[in-house]
Protein backbone atom coordinates (compact mmCIF):
# COMPACT_ATOMS: atom_id res chain seq x y z
CA UNK A 1 0.00 0.00 0.00
CA UNK A 2 1.93 3.25 -1.10
CA UNK A 3 -1.23 5.70 -0.63
CA UNK A 4 -4.08 5.54 1.80
CA UNK A 5 -7.41 6.12 -0.97
CA UNK A 6 -9.41 9.31 0.06
CA UNK A 7 -13.26 10.82 -1.27
CA UNK A 8 -14.01 14.62 -1.79
CA UNK A 9 -17.97 15.40 -0.97
CA UNK A 10 -18.83 18.80 -2.03
CA UNK A 11 -18.15 19.83 -5.33
CA UNK A 12 -17.95 23.71 -4.86
CA UNK A 13 -15.14 26.39 -4.46
CA UNK A 14 -14.04 24.31 -1.25
CA UNK A 15 -14.26 21.04 -2.53
CA UNK A 16 -12.46 21.97 -6.12
CA UNK A 17 -9.84 23.58 -4.81
CA UNK A 18 -8.82 20.80 -2.24
CA UNK A 19 -9.54 18.46 -5.86
CA UNK A 20 -6.75 20.18 -7.12
CA UNK A 21 -4.50 20.56 -4.41
CA UNK A 22 -4.66 16.66 -3.65
CA UNK A 23 -3.93 16.08 -7.64
CA UNK A 24 -0.88 18.64 -7.73
CA UNK A 25 0.69 17.40 -4.16
CA UNK A 26 -1.21 13.97 -3.67
CA UNK A 27 1.54 13.14 -0.60
CA UNK A 28 0.40 9.81 1.39
CA UNK A 29 -2.90 9.93 -0.34
CA UNK A 30 -4.46 8.95 -3.53
CA UNK A 31 -7.86 11.23 -4.45
CA UNK A 32 -10.18 8.29 -6.50
CA UNK A 33 -14.00 10.52 -6.00
CA UNK A 34 -15.79 13.45 -5.97
CA UNK A 35 -18.79 13.62 -4.57
CA UNK A 36 -21.50 16.46 -5.38
CA UNK A 37 -25.11 17.12 -5.80
CA UNK A 38 -25.43 19.17 -8.91
CA UNK A 39 -24.60 17.48 -12.40
CA UNK A 40 -23.45 20.29 -14.09
CA UNK A 41 -21.13 21.68 -11.14
CA UNK A 42 -17.54 22.56 -12.62
CA UNK A 43 -16.16 20.80 -10.08
CA UNK A 44 -17.15 17.30 -10.99
CA UNK A 45 -16.61 18.17 -14.51
CA UNK A 46 -13.09 19.07 -13.36
CA UNK A 47 -12.85 15.73 -11.42
CA UNK A 48 -14.01 14.30 -14.51
CA UNK A 49 -11.54 15.45 -16.95
CA UNK A 50 -8.61 14.53 -14.70
CA UNK A 51 -9.50 11.04 -14.09
CA UNK A 52 -11.51 10.91 -10.85
CA UNK A 53 -14.75 9.19 -10.30
CA UNK A 54 -17.77 11.17 -9.79
CA UNK A 55 -21.00 11.20 -8.62
CA UNK A 56 -24.01 13.79 -8.30
CA UNK A 57 -26.10 11.50 -5.80
CA UNK A 58 -24.20 13.15 -2.49
CA UNK A 59 -23.19 10.68 0.14
CA UNK A 60 -25.90 7.90 -1.03
CA UNK A 61 -23.72 7.66 -4.61
CA UNK A 62 -20.52 7.63 -2.57
CA UNK A 63 -21.40 4.45 -0.87
CA UNK A 64 -23.01 2.92 -4.07
CA UNK A 65 -19.09 3.23 -5.78
CA UNK A 66 -16.59 0.82 -6.49
CA UNK A 67 -13.97 2.25 -4.84
CA UNK A 68 -15.90 2.99 -1.58
CA UNK A 69 -15.38 -0.02 0.43
CA UNK A 70 -11.16 0.80 -0.21
CA UNK A 71 -11.46 4.19 0.86
CA UNK A 72 -9.77 5.31 4.36
CA UNK A 73 -10.64 8.75 4.38
CA UNK A 74 -13.77 11.35 3.44
CA UNK A 75 -13.10 15.35 3.49
CA UNK A 76 -16.60 16.66 3.79
CA UNK A 77 -16.82 20.57 2.35
CA UNK A 78 -20.91 20.73 2.44
CA UNK A 79 -22.27 22.57 5.21
CA UNK A 80 -22.61 22.21 8.67
CA UNK A 81 -26.26 20.62 8.63
CA UNK A 82 -24.96 18.29 6.00
CA UNK A 83 -22.21 16.71 7.74
CA UNK A 84 -24.40 15.71 10.57
CA UNK A 85 -25.73 12.93 8.35
CA UNK A 86 -22.46 12.69 6.64
CA UNK A 87 -20.46 12.03 9.69
CA UNK A 88 -23.58 8.72 10.50
CA UNK A 89 -22.71 7.11 7.32
CA UNK A 90 -19.12 7.46 7.46
CA UNK A 91 -18.81 6.63 10.85
CA UNK A 92 -20.72 3.32 10.42
CA UNK A 93 -18.68 2.31 7.58
CA UNK A 94 -15.29 2.79 9.21
CA UNK A 95 -14.38 5.85 7.12
CA UNK A 96 -11.67 8.59 8.93
CA UNK A 97 -13.96 11.92 8.49
CA UNK A 98 -12.38 15.19 7.71
CA UNK A 99 -14.79 18.02 8.14
CA UNK A 100 -14.06 21.39 6.48
CA UNK A 101 -17.48 22.28 7.84
CA UNK A 102 -18.03 24.30 11.05
CA UNK A 103 -20.50 21.46 12.31
CA UNK A 104 -17.42 20.80 14.47
CA UNK A 105 -18.52 17.20 15.52
CA UNK A 106 -15.00 15.66 15.92
CA UNK A 107 -12.31 17.69 18.02
CA UNK A 108 -10.70 20.83 16.35
CA UNK A 109 -7.30 20.85 14.90
CA UNK A 110 -4.96 23.16 13.72
CA UNK A 111 -2.21 21.24 12.09
CA UNK A 112 0.67 23.10 13.98
CA UNK A 113 -0.75 23.23 16.83
CA UNK A 114 -2.15 19.84 17.42
CA UNK A 115 -1.95 17.85 14.33
CA UNK A 116 -0.94 14.83 16.36
CA UNK A 117 -3.59 14.76 19.16
CA UNK A 118 -6.29 13.64 17.23
CA UNK A 119 -5.28 11.07 14.08
CA UNK A 120 -6.92 8.33 15.58
CA UNK A 121 -10.27 9.99 15.51
CA UNK A 122 -12.81 9.20 13.63
CA UNK A 123 -14.04 12.70 12.95
CA UNK A 124 -11.51 15.85 12.95
CA UNK A 125 -12.76 19.27 12.30
CA UNK A 126 -11.06 22.20 10.82
CA UNK A 127 -12.49 24.75 12.33
CA UNK A 128 -12.79 27.62 10.43
CA UNK A 129 -10.81 29.95 7.70
CA UNK A 130 -10.40 32.91 10.68
CA UNK A 131 -9.61 29.47 13.43
CA UNK A 132 -7.09 28.08 10.67
CA UNK A 133 -5.45 31.50 10.22
CA UNK A 134 -5.45 32.96 14.08
CA UNK A 135 -5.18 30.25 16.45
CA UNK A 136 -1.66 29.58 15.91
CA UNK A 137 -1.02 33.14 16.61
CA UNK A 138 -3.22 33.02 19.67
CA UNK A 139 -1.27 29.29 20.43
CA UNK A 140 2.05 31.12 19.69
CA UNK A 141 1.24 33.44 22.60
CA UNK A 142 -0.01 30.70 24.92
CA UNK A 143 3.30 28.85 24.93
CA UNK A 144 4.88 32.07 26.59
CA UNK A 145 2.14 33.20 28.59
CA UNK A 146 -0.90 32.50 30.11
CA UNK A 147 -3.70 34.29 27.64
CA UNK A 148 -6.67 35.32 29.54
CA UNK A 149 -8.44 36.52 26.85
CA UNK A 150 -7.77 36.48 22.71
CA UNK A 151 -10.16 38.48 19.89
CA UNK A 152 -9.88 37.76 16.74
CA UNK A 153 -11.27 39.90 13.53
CA UNK A 154 -11.60 37.81 9.94
CA UNK A 155 -11.57 40.28 7.14
CA UNK A 156 -12.24 38.41 3.87
CA UNK A 157 -13.70 39.57 0.38
CA UNK A 158 -16.85 39.06 -0.19
CA UNK A 159 -16.05 37.57 -3.47
CA UNK A 160 -14.62 34.27 -1.82
CA UNK A 161 -17.45 34.23 0.42
CA UNK A 162 -20.09 31.67 -1.17
CA UNK A 163 -23.72 30.30 -0.28
CA UNK A 164 -22.09 27.94 2.24
CA UNK A 165 -20.14 30.76 4.02
CA UNK A 166 -23.15 33.45 4.12
CA UNK A 167 -25.10 30.83 5.37
CA UNK A 168 -23.03 29.76 8.31
CA UNK A 169 -22.21 33.07 10.01
CA UNK A 170 -23.34 32.40 13.09
CA UNK A 171 -21.62 28.97 13.08
CA UNK A 172 -18.40 30.40 12.45
CA UNK A 173 -18.28 32.98 15.12
CA UNK A 174 -19.47 30.38 17.61
CA UNK A 175 -17.32 27.42 16.68
CA UNK A 176 -13.72 30.05 16.17
CA UNK A 177 -14.51 31.32 19.44
CA UNK A 178 -14.62 27.84 21.16
CA UNK A 179 -11.70 26.69 18.81
CA UNK A 180 -9.46 29.89 20.39
CA UNK A 181 -10.07 28.78 23.69
CA UNK A 182 -9.15 25.31 23.21
CA UNK A 183 -6.65 25.19 20.76
CA UNK A 184 -5.55 28.41 21.32
CA UNK A 185 -5.16 28.26 24.84
CA UNK A 186 -7.07 31.30 25.72
CA UNK A 187 -9.31 31.19 28.81
CA UNK A 188 -11.89 33.36 26.71
CA UNK A 189 -12.22 33.94 23.36
CA UNK A 190 -14.19 35.64 20.61
CA UNK A 191 -14.08 35.97 16.95
CA UNK A 192 -15.49 38.63 14.16
CA UNK A 193 -16.17 38.07 10.65
CA UNK A 194 -16.34 40.72 8.34
CA UNK A 195 -17.16 40.52 4.82
CA UNK A 196 -15.45 43.73 2.51
CA UNK A 197 -16.69 44.60 -0.85
CA UNK A 198 -14.07 46.10 -2.02
CA UNK A 199 -12.54 46.17 -5.61
CA UNK A 200 -10.46 44.88 -6.65
CA UNK A 201 -10.43 42.21 -4.43
CA UNK A 202 -8.42 42.14 -0.67
CA UNK A 203 -6.66 39.49 0.24
CA UNK A 204 -7.97 38.10 3.69
CA UNK A 205 -6.23 39.77 6.31
CA UNK A 206 -6.38 38.99 10.12
CA UNK A 207 -6.17 40.81 13.37
CA UNK A 208 -5.26 38.96 16.57
CA UNK A 209 -5.29 40.46 19.98
CA UNK A 210 -4.13 39.02 23.00
CA UNK A 211 -4.57 39.75 26.98
CA UNK A 212 -1.94 37.75 28.60
CA UNK A 213 0.06 37.28 31.94
CA UNK A 214 2.84 39.70 31.65
CA UNK A 215 5.98 38.43 29.31
CA UNK A 216 9.23 38.90 27.96
CA UNK A 217 8.48 40.61 24.20
CA UNK A 218 11.01 39.13 22.75
CA UNK A 219 9.96 35.21 23.92
CA UNK A 220 6.44 36.53 22.06
CA UNK A 221 8.04 37.89 19.02
CA UNK A 222 10.07 34.45 18.53
CA UNK A 223 7.20 32.35 19.34
CA UNK A 224 4.94 33.73 17.02
CA UNK A 225 7.72 33.80 14.18
CA UNK A 226 8.33 29.56 15.05
CA UNK A 227 4.82 29.13 14.44
CA UNK A 228 4.28 31.55 11.21
CA UNK A 229 7.19 29.29 9.52
CA UNK A 230 5.31 26.36 10.69
CA UNK A 231 2.05 27.43 8.83
CA UNK A 232 4.03 28.70 5.65
CA UNK A 233 5.25 25.13 5.30
CA UNK A 234 1.50 24.41 3.85
CA UNK A 235 0.44 27.80 3.39
CA UNK A 236 3.21 29.77 1.76
CA UNK A 237 1.00 32.67 1.41
CA UNK A 238 1.14 33.21 4.91
CA UNK A 239 2.63 36.11 6.53
CA UNK A 240 3.07 38.81 9.15
CA UNK A 241 1.88 42.37 8.04
CA UNK A 242 3.89 44.33 10.21
CA UNK A 243 6.08 43.92 13.72
CA UNK A 244 4.25 42.83 16.36
CA UNK A 245 2.76 45.93 18.84
CA UNK A 246 2.92 45.24 22.68
CA UNK A 247 0.92 47.65 25.44
CA UNK A 248 1.72 46.65 29.02
CA UNK A 249 -0.98 47.56 31.55
CA UNK A 250 -1.30 48.09 35.16
CA UNK A 251 -2.97 49.72 38.46
CA UNK A 252 -1.53 52.88 37.11
CA UNK A 253 -2.95 52.39 33.04
CA UNK A 254 -5.78 50.31 32.98
CA UNK A 255 -6.98 48.38 30.11
CA UNK A 256 -10.67 50.37 28.82
CA UNK A 257 -12.67 47.12 27.66
CA UNK A 258 -15.77 46.36 29.39
CA UNK A 259 -14.91 43.39 31.78
CA UNK A 260 -11.00 43.90 31.84
CA UNK A 261 -10.78 47.43 33.71
CA UNK A 262 -8.86 45.09 36.33
CA UNK A 263 -6.57 43.35 33.86
CA UNK A 264 -2.88 43.38 34.39
CA UNK A 265 -0.56 42.11 32.00
CA UNK A 266 0.37 42.15 28.02
CA UNK A 267 -1.83 43.41 25.59
CA UNK A 268 -0.18 41.82 21.89
CA UNK A 269 -1.74 43.04 18.33
CA UNK A 270 -0.60 40.72 15.53
CA UNK A 271 -1.50 41.55 12.22
CA UNK A 272 -1.74 38.61 9.44
CA UNK A 273 -2.37 38.28 5.74
CA UNK A 274 -2.67 34.68 4.33
CA UNK A 275 -2.75 34.66 0.01
CA UNK A 276 -3.94 31.88 -1.56
CA UNK A 277 -1.82 29.31 -3.72
CA UNK A 278 -4.14 29.98 -6.63
CA UNK A 279 -4.61 26.13 -7.74
CA UNK A 280 -8.39 26.89 -8.27
CA UNK A 281 -9.82 30.02 -6.57
CA UNK A 282 -7.81 33.05 -6.72
CA UNK A 283 -4.65 34.17 -4.55
CA UNK A 284 -7.23 37.01 -2.98
CA UNK A 285 -8.87 33.93 -1.68
CA UNK A 286 -6.87 33.22 1.27
CA UNK A 287 -9.52 32.35 3.60
CA UNK A 288 -10.50 29.50 1.41
CA UNK A 289 -7.06 28.13 0.65
CA UNK A 290 -6.15 27.99 4.28
CA UNK A 291 -8.86 25.34 4.94
CA UNK A 292 -8.20 23.37 1.78
CA UNK A 293 -4.44 23.93 2.65
CA UNK A 294 -5.10 22.79 6.28
CA UNK A 295 -7.19 19.52 5.79
CA UNK A 296 -5.00 18.46 3.12
CA UNK A 297 -1.86 18.90 5.65
CA UNK A 298 -4.27 17.14 8.11
CA UNK A 299 -5.49 14.17 5.82
CA UNK A 300 -1.50 13.32 5.05
CA UNK A 301 -0.90 13.04 8.86
CA UNK A 302 -3.23 10.96 8.97
CA UNK A 303 -2.33 8.88 5.96
CA UNK A 304 1.35 8.79 6.86
CA UNK A 305 -0.02 7.03 10.47
CA UNK A 306 -2.05 4.47 8.50
CA UNK A 307 0.66 3.55 5.92
CA UNK A 308 3.13 3.01 9.55
CA UNK A 309 0.47 0.78 10.81
CA UNK A 310 0.02 -0.99 7.75
CA UNK A 311 3.62 -1.21 7.38
CA UNK A 312 3.87 -2.72 11.42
Amino acid sequence: MSRIKAAIIGSGNIGTDLMIKMLKRPGNMELVAMVGIDAGSEGLAMARERGVATTHDGIDGLVGMDAYPDIGIVFDATSAYAHRHHDAVLRRDGKQVIDLTPAAIGPFTVPPVNIDEHQDAPNVNMVTCGGQATIPMVAAVSRVARVRYAEIVASVSSRSAGPGTRANIDEFTRTTARAIEVVGGAERGKAIIILNPAEPPMIMRDTVFTLSDMANEDAVRRSVATMVSAVQRYVPGYRLKQELQFERYGANRPLVIPGQEDFVGLKTAIYLEVEGAGDYLPSYSGNLDIMTASAQATGDAIAARKLRAAAA
